[in-house]
């Protein structure tokens, strides 16, 4: 086995106060390096060539579309530095977790297993994921039974489609779920077991290529609640949103006071489409929605739909084009 481990951070990576900080590990800002999880962990190491790939030492909730670029670079570059590699571990913090597998998910060009990887509990905890959690992304990533579905997500001995998985927990070991459809196996003592696969394109085959971009479209997401109206609508076009994703009242409503200012922005060549703020469930193309000109995120999150949005508007900006890749993907 020949597994590449990138380090981002994230509480999976944490050094805190003391074997008993679960909550303020973050305040000391220790954090260790790929090389530095392998010395912590050796059970990994002893996997079989586990090479450690640092790349930054952050907080998953300061990585942004710049930092997604230039992680997608270095994923695709891999495979050139390491010949005969068998698959891509991504250490992250566990906020914006499944945003970043569900970029990469779209993005990434390599035919390589890609696992993103993150814990509840820091490195030098009492009881830590963090181990057990590396050692498992690194057997999925390593296996042949994890090709050829896209970027996966792997906590708790659960393996995750990136598309589907959120954050469900501020604390608990099995934060992470597929709400709608399940997880896709497990990585048990023995093996790595897989009981579905995904059906939407995935990577490496989906039809966006932003390797040598700098940056994407601006895209931001409207919640919807009781009595909104359109002030964040307006705010949002104003710093120059290209598009706008509805985190809507389920399963895909606004409020009165938002209708007029999306009916603008989509008469201004803005596109919108309407996701839901449920969690679960899908957002279905109606008639009211097509009357209006919204698009409709099928089962994404509004987190997820933003995403997809940014890298549909890179490429272009009709409707029906933009609609058919939230069909597909």
């Amino acid at each position: 086995m020949k597994v590449c481990i990138i380090g981002t951070g994230g509480t999976i990576s944490s050094l805190g106060h003391g074997p008993l900080d679960y909550i303020d590990y973050a305040d000391t800002g220790e954090k260790l390096d790929p090389a530095g999880l392998l010395a912590r962990f050796p059970e990994v190491a002893g996997l079989g060539e586990i090479i450690p790939v640092p790349w930054k030492a952050i907080g998953s909730m300061d990585i942004g579309v710049g930092d997604w670029l230039d992680l997608l670079r270095l994923i695709d570059d891999l495979p050139r530095r390491h010949p005969d590699l068998d698959g891509i571990v991504v250490t992250h913090g566990t906020a914006t977790l499944e945003e970043t597998a569900y970029f990469l998910n779209l993005t990434v060009k390599v035919d390589l297993p890609v696992v993103l990887v993150g814990a509840q509990r820091p490195a030098s905890a009492l009881g830590t994921d963090a181990g057990p959690n590396l050692l498992h992304a690194v057997r999925v990533a390593g296996s042949a039974e994890a090709r050829g579905l896209g970027v996966l997500v792997l906590l708790n001995d659960e393996i995750h489609a990136a598309r589907e998985v959120t954050k469900t927990s501020t604390l608990r070991l099995q934060t992470f779920r597929s709400p709608d459809f399940g997880l896709l196996g497990h990585a048990d003592a023995d093996r790595v077991v897989i009981y579905r696969r995904p059906t939407r394109r995935h990577a490496p085959d989906t039809p966006f290529d932003v390797r040598g971009s700098d940056g994407l479209p601006r895209v931001d997401i409207v919640p919807s609640y009781a009595g909104a109206d359109g002030a964040a609508i307006a705010a949002f076009l104003a710093a120059g949103a290209k598009g706008l994703i509805v985190a809507g009242l389920a399963p895909g409503f606004v409020p009165p006071g938002q209708r007029d200012p999306l009916d603008a922005a989509v008469a201004a060549g803005i596109p919108v489409v309407m996701s839901t703020r449920s969690g679960s469930g899908r957002v279905v193309p109606r008639e009211a929605l097509r009357r209006r000109g919204w698009l409709a995120a099928d089962s994404l999150t509004p987190q997820k739909a933003r995403i997809l949005l940014m890298l549909a508007l890179a490429q272009t900006h009709d409707p029906a084009t933009i609609q058919a890749l939230f069909d597909g993907c």
